[in-house]
């Protein structure tokens, strides 16, 4: 699934280069945690989280993840828009909660 399909599947405001948009991803990982990203993501190209703060950057680099998604309807700070744009990972902003988000995506095709 595209980055430019999960954002229109889960209505979902965009921070992202373009030509990002049409890379194809195969998995996601959702916590709130980042902890438990590390120590259980394997393999995933999107992080679903809830958490405010640039350590999601960090994570996501860490993991060579290719998009963030910020649930619940938070916004991101500016710093962490620069630090993912830095980073050349995509960033989303959905109203709907984690479950119904990870959802969507799933019924969509991620994962699968």
């Amino acid at each position: 699934m595209t980055i430019r399909e999960m954002a229109e599947r889960i209505n979902a405001t965009v921070y992202a280069e373009p030509d990002q948009l049409d890379e194809d991803l195969k998995g996601a990982f959702g916590s709130d945690m980042m902890s438990d990203v590390l120590a259980f993501a394997e393999n995933r190209d999107v992080l679903l989280t809830g958490l405010l703060n640039p350590q999601i950057v960090r994570t996501a680099h860490m993991l060579d993840m290719r998009c963030i998604i910020i649930v619940r309807g938070k916004s991101a700070t500016d710093e962490i828009k620069r630090l993912a744009a830095e980073n050349q990972i995509a960033l989303l902003e959905t109203p709907l909660s984690m479950y119904e988000a990870s959802g969507k995506l799933y019924e969509g095709g991620l994962g699968k």
